[in-house]
């Protein structure tokens, strides 16, 4: 089964990457983009999808600092903000 993770920083953490970008936007013309965060796409190929929140815990992000989204095809399942 092919799936993704979108890893974010959670809300609190300092994001120097998405600040960055946030006042680039306007500087180039962009106005009207807000809340910049920039984060990690990991895309795999998993035999069992039930392995994917704990891989996601304890080697694909830092749950003190990152959030994450596993993608299954269309369907989005928020795993980590209910571990916060």
């Amino acid at each position: 089964m092919h799936v993704r993770v979108l890893i974010r920083p959670k809300a609190g953490i300092l994001d120097p990457q998405g600040q960055a970008v946030e006042r680039a936007l306007p500087a180039l013309g962009f106005s009207g983009a807000s809340k910049v965060h920039v984060g990690r796409l990991i895309e795999l190929e998993i035999k069992d999808p039930a392995d994917l929140p704990a891989m996601c815990e304890r080697l694909l992000t830092n749950p003190l600092i990152e959030d994450y989204e596993i993608q299954y095809g269309h369907t989005t399942v928020t795993e980590s903000e209910s571990t916060a």
